[in-house]
């Protein structure tokens, strides 16, 4: 396992830990000036921060500050109520391909989605197994194109109370049955994201770890479950002030062979947002060196 106690080499912000300060929205220009000031050598931008810059302008300030992209955010939400709208999913996917591949991502995060119209409050029915089935051939297509441009798909399973709204697959379990029913050869374009928030609980986690080995693990999130929380998306912990033995779960990665960025993703309304972002950044290069 690395040590990470001497530097930060291996960490990465996650572009939404500092997306708002005070409260107020930055640029993501600004965010990453922030962390090449820093030292910090890799980033993973979200798609909507990317297009409110320019993806042009921030291909350039990646390439000027010779920044390395541990991930983009992201793909997926492949499920609708008609072919429309399946279309129109396939068509926002290949354009997420396409960007993931300007900018030189690692990979493309997928957070697959789930009932149809669940996100904006009201599902429009509740057959799950017909979003995973669509998720199944979402990727399917995706896939095809994603190999053809050398751009990783990485598959994020995402806690159970997000299982209605934002992505029916939940465990690394569900995650490499899809990766193995479409990539058996484990070819290293189709794999997953180990968000350690999302799957810390799992009473399988280590054995679905080895069972992913080093060609599926394409990235590894780190943040904390803070005990009570006060909100089930916004109230993540920075590292250390939670529940998740993160480290353990870091070696478990890195038994197989894992090696890249350690990827820092916290939503945070009522604290992390409510802060400065220097002072923000710079507790997660503390804490990577101690927490992680």
């Amino acid at each position: 396992m690395r040590d990470f106690s001497q530097d930060h080499r291996w960490l990465s912000i996650n572009t939404a830990t500092v997306r708002k300060q005070r409260g107020v929205e930055q640029p993501l220009p600004d965010i990453i000036e922030a962390c090449a000031r820093r030292g910090i050598r890799a980033i993973s931008p979200w798609r909507d921060q990317v297009a409110a810059a320019g993806l042009s302008t921030i291909s350039r300030l990646v390439k000027t500050h010779g920044l390395a992209l541990s991930g983009y955010c992201r793909g997926g939400m492949f499920p609708a109520t008609n072919a429309a709208g399946l279309q129109a999913a396939r068509d926002d996917n290949r354009r997420a391909v396409d960007e993931a591949c300007e900018l030189n991502a690692a990979c493309l995060v997928l957070v697959v989605g789930s009932l149809p119209g669940a996100l904006a409050g009201k599902a429009v029915h509740k057959d799950i197994a017909l979003s995973r089935s669509q998720v199944h051939d979402g990727i399917a297509e995706l896939l095809e194109y994603a190999t053809v441009n050398h751009m990783p798909l990485a598959i994020e399973p995402l806690h159970p109370m997000y299982a209605a709204d934002r992505a029916c697959i939940n465990t690394m379990e569900q995650a490499l049955d899809v990766c193995d029913a479409l990539d058996s050869s484990r070819s290293g374009t189709l794999g997953v994201a180990v968000d350690v928030y999302h799957v810390w609980w799992d009473p399988k986690l280590e054995a679905q770890i080895k069972r992913a080995g080093k060609e599926r693990l394409l990235a590894f999130h780190v943040c904390d479950w803070l005990t009570p929380t006060t909100d089930l998306l916004n109230d993540r912990g920075m590292m250390g002030d939670g529940v998740i033995d993160i480290p353990k779960i870091r070696g478990w990665v890195e038994a197989q062979g894992f090696a890249g960025y350690s990827e820092v993703e916290i939503f945070s309304t009522a604290t992390w947002w409510q802060r400065d972002g220097g002072p923000v950044l710079d507790t997660c290069i503390a804490r990577h060196k101690t927490a992680v």
